[in-house]
């Protein structure tokens, strides 16, 4: 007579080896064969040119034919005048960036999730989306248009009423905040239909009951639509803190280009390394850079992610 024992171990399911399961499920491997033959070309080998971060680089030479420098070439970053300005306003820029950006594109998403109009939402979205899809370049010519001393909209618009004309390309106090204009004016309209896809996940029982129960559309809002969307909030939250240390290139050499005038408020690590990379042929410098950006965004979002694991497991990232 078998025992319960033996009865559990034999209706347990048994485990299928590597291959079978290769076997089994290949067309589903196969499709993520792109991706991940992608991440291994773009993301994984590339790892090996982080030697450079430790050699006195020579093209002549090659990475492993190029002499070991140590940490010399993090002496000749961190040791520079612009290595405190160029990190506190990446940090800056991108805290502004995160922080104002999650106000305005979950307001917004909110409000647009409101109207009850369907064709006046499609057109509110689709001309907030549009920005997106343009590149900073275009984005570069509109500001300029725009800020231009002389045939700048803003000037023009000063003139006529006669109140003196700003030179916006030489004043540096201005800068900050136009560049968060210009993030949020292209950006928004990506996020807000993230937030929106997170608010049609909700379940309409919770409005409806809310409804029968009295509730107004400011307290839904309050008590079901902001719970609602914390676990997008947080995943997108820890995704941008992943890159703090990480400036947007393409926005600040675009807009600001090699304004030499405006570098105390707009140049971040990637525009020096670009120009210290361009200019002087630093490929040690940039490599270490890059490297430091790299350990510090991943030691800032372990600590963000175990800080929301110990609140709520179910929306950190891992």
């Amino acid at each position: 007579m078998q025992t319960q024992l033996e009865k559990q171990s034999r209706n347990r399911p048994k485990k299928r080896s590597m291959w079978n399961e290769l076997v089994r499920n290949k067309m589903l491997y196969m499709m993520t064969l792109p991706g991940i033959i992608f991440f291994l070309v773009f993301n994984y080998a590339p790892l090996y040119g982080l030697l450079i971060a430790f050699k006195s680089f020579n093209i002549q030479d090659g990475i492993l034919g190029s002499p070991w420098s140590g940490f010399k070439n993090f002496e000749f970053y961190f040791k520079s005048i612009y290595a405190a300005q160029t990190t506190f306003n990446t940090l800056y820029l991108n805290f502004m960036f995160i922080v104002i950006g999650l106000v305005v594109q979950v307001s917004i998403a909110i409000m647009i999730n409101e109207i009850a109009n369907k064709a006046w939402k499609k057109w509110f979205q689709s001309a907030l989306f549009f920005p997106f899809f343009l590149s900073w370049i275009v984005v570069s010519a509109l500001a300029y248009n725009l800020l231009s001393d002389k045939f700048g909209m803003l000037n023009s618009l000063l003139r006529s009423m006669d109140i003196p004309t700003v030179a916006w390309y030489n004043e540096v106090d201005y800068w900050r905040f136009i560049l968060v204009l210009a993030y949020l004016w292209k950006t928004t309209g990506f996020y807000v239909i993230i937030y929106l896809a997170a608010i049609v996940g909700i379940d309409s029982e919770l409005y409806e009951a809310a409804r029968i129960d009295g509730a107004n559309r400011f307290k839904t809002i309050f008590h079901i639509t902001l719970p609602g969307l914390i676990p997008t909030i947080v995943i997108l939250l820890l995704l941008s803190i992943g890159r703090i240390f990480y400036g947007d290139f393409q926005m600040i050499y675009a807009l600001v280009g090699d304004n030499g005038i405006l570098y105390p408020v707009t140049d971040i690590i990637d525009t020096y390394v670009f120009r210290a990379l361009r200019v002087q042929g630093e490929f040690g410098m940039a490599t270490a850079v890059g490297l430091y950006q790299a350990i510090l965004g991943l030691i800032l979002i372990t600590i963000t992610n175990g800080i929301v694991k110990k609140y709520d497991k179910d929306i950190a990232l891992y």
